[in-house]
Formats: structure tokens, sequence, C-alpha cells
């Protein structure tokens, strides 16, 4: 350790190096290292003589995880290319991130409804608001070879959209660069509008990202295409479907009753289970009763008469708007019966208006949630 060093930081000092402190006290001395004096030396004298092609550091990227942002060679609009310069397109982008990695999707949407959809997959990490961006530039580099003057862009990224238009402040380092690109981008336009959308109305956007997320995609061959074609006739021609008529549901066992005649075209074993059927029924002149398990007989009704005496029991002049279970057990204790009485009652007891207004609220989703892991989403939709 250097003596004079020492003598001058030490706190206490005892016996003959305090004699010296006491007499070296009397002096202006300051100590300075010798490599401080040499760091500063060099200092000013490299700034005294500068380089000729000197560029100052500029500190706009200080998150490590980002290496660079290239600026796409984008020409300004030449005036009589592209488009009508009055007419309004569209823009709808949105990421994904999951297990199999991330892409992106945007869609331009012409003035005549026409959509024009864009996707590609990320090859580095990168968080969901990070993605978002990523769509969002991409679609407005798309965009801009087009050549278009007047756009509206839609995201269910309300970070994204806020963040673009200032509206929210950017706190996070990483997506200062991308916000001011952005930025930067949209001032190619003549008029743009950015508007937050629910992500239900985003669904083609998301399709094309979570695509790109999960498709692996070999650099060294050619992106693959994916053709859609237009089936307008089902695979199976030899199926028949279900024909429907206005006979009710009991007409074939009321006539094996009545006349003991089978369906046309029944087979042996659609006649096996039509006479197992009618053992349970009985019919007394021109109406049909079902045989209940304590030999009450039910009388057996049609789909018009089973809607009439749903309304009533459920909403009529004694009604007390019954779940599904409870108006099925009135109607089979009043003496009526047909065979989807029990799902029909809970189909009437769901859509009643007032029963969805009066209801016990149940704290549940309107939407069903989607599993974040997989998606790389959380359920408020905005993540770092």
């Amino acid at each position: 350790m250097d003596p004079i060093k020492y003598i001058f930081e030490k706190a206490a000092l005892t016996g003959r190096i305090a004699r010296w402190q006491m007499l070296l006290s009397e002096y202006d001395i300051e100590y300075r290292t010798q490599k401080a004096i040499k760091g500063s030396i060099l200092a000013d004298h490299l700034a005294h003589q500068p380089v000729e092609d000197y560029q100052p550091i500029k500190f706009d990227f200080p998150d490590e995880e980002i290496m660079y942002l290239k600026m796409k060679d984008c020409d300004e609009p030449v005036f009589g290319e592209g488009p009508d310069s009055e007419s309004q397109w569209g823009l709808i982008f949105d990421g994904a991130v999951n297990l199999y990695g991330s892409g992106i999707g945007a869609i331009i949407v012409t003035p005549k409804g026409a959509h024009i959809p864009f996707t590609a997959r990320l090859q580095f990490e990168c968080t969901n608001n990070i993605v978002e961006y990523e769509a969002c530039i991409m679609g407005i580099e798309e965009a801009i070879d087009l050549r278009i003057k007047n756009i509206d862009i839609y995201g269910d990224s309300a970070l994204v959209i806020n963040q673009i238009k200032g509206e929210w402040e950017t706190r996070h380092a990483g997506l200062i660069p991308y916000r001011d690109y952005a930025r930067r981008l949209l001032t190619f336009f003549n008029k743009v509008e950015l508007h937050h959308i629910p992500r239900d109305e985003n669904q083609m956007a998301d399709a094309l990202a979570t695509l790109a997320s999960m498709y692996r995609v070999n650099r060294r061959n050619e992106i693959p295409t994916i053709n859609i074609r237009c089936l307008e006739r089902p695979t199976y021609v030899f199926a028949t479907e279900e024909v429907v008529d206005d006979k009710p549901w009991f007409h074939d066992i009321k006539m094996f009753l009545q006349k003991q005649e089978y369906p046309p075209g029944a087979s042996s074993k659609d006649k096996k289970t039509l006479r197992r059927l009618s053992s349970s029924f009985f019919l007394n002149d021109e109406v049909l009763y079902k045989r209940n398990f304590d030999m009450v007989l039910l009388r057996c009704v049609d789909k018009h008469e089973a809607d009439l005496l749903m309304q009533e029991v459920h909403e009529g002049s004694f009604g007390t708007h019954p779940n599904g279970h409870t108006m099925a057990k009135k109607m089979l204790r009043a003496g009526y019966y047909w065979m989807t009485m029990e799902s029909d009652c809970y189909r009437h007891a769901r859509k009643c208006h007032k029963c969805q207004i009066y209801a016990d609220k149940i704290h549940l989703p309107p939407t069903s949630l989607m599993f974040s892991l997989l998606l790389g989403r959380s359920p408020c939709g905005v993540s770092t």
C-alpha cells in the first residue's frame, strides 16, 4: 500500500505516523494516484484533438436484448401512383406467442372489402408486446409498399394502440424503439386513425399469427404456400339427409296401435323397436297416452302444444319462472308428455329474457378463457 495514501486516508493514527500527519497538514497537499493522473491527461488530449469522422454515441437502445432495428427501404409515395388518394383502406394486425414459437399476422382491407393477408414467423425470442409491435409494423410497411394514403389501423392490443397514439406512456425500454419506428412510418400517410377492437373481432389476424407461430419453416427451402379450396358438395354422396315433415313425433306409434302398420321402408330392426315402444303407449280413439311407471296415463302432445305448455308453465298467469327440471316435473304431474320434454324445458328456461336479467350473478367470463401457457397471452391482454 502507498504510505502517503495510508497517512492521508487512515481514520485514526498513533505514534510516529500521527506526528507525520500533523507536520504534513501544514501544507495544502492533495493525494492523487498515478493512474488517475494518466487518465485525466489522456482525456484532455482526446478532447482537444477530436477525430474528423467522430460521431457521438447514442443511447437510444438501452435494452441489450434488442440488437438493432433496421429501417425498411420505403420510398416516398409518388403523386399519381397507387390507389386513389381519397379511398379509405383498413389494416388489422395481431401477434401470437406459444410453445411452438412466435408469429405475426396482418390483413389489409380494400375499400371494396377484399382482404389481403400477410403473415411471418419470428425466429427470435420476444415478449407479447414486441410481437404485437412487429405485427403492426409489418402491416404498415406493406401498406406503404401499396402506396396507400388513407388507412384505419385496428388491433386488439390496447398497449400498442395507445402508445403509438401517445395516450399511454412507454415505460419499458425495449418498446421505445418500436414505438418511435412505428410513428415514423405513419408519416408516409395523409390520414391515419388507430382503433382498439376486442379480441373476438380480430379472429382472422389471430388465425394468421397462430398459424405462422406453429408452422415450422425451413430456412433452406422456399416458403410454402397454403391453398384454400371451396368445396360446394359434401364428401359423402350416398348419405340421405333427414326429411322434415309436419307429422308429430308419435305418428308411427299411433299408426301401429291403430292399424298395425309399419312406416314405409322400415327394416326388421326398426319394426322390432317400434313394437317395443308401442307397448308403453295406449290409444283411446284419436288420443295417444303414455303409461307412466305408476300406470298413470300421460297425454302425448305435439310440438305446437308443447311450446304453449312451456310458455304457460314458465311465464303464464301462475308461472314463477322455474328452471327446466321443475318445469318438466310440473307438466308430468299435470298429465302431459313428449319425448324431449326435459331438454326442451331447459332450452326454454335459458332463453327467457327476464330470467337472464334477474338471475343470480355467476362470476364467469362472457367468453371462454384461452390457455395462457399455450397462446402466450394473459387474461387482461397486456404483458411484458
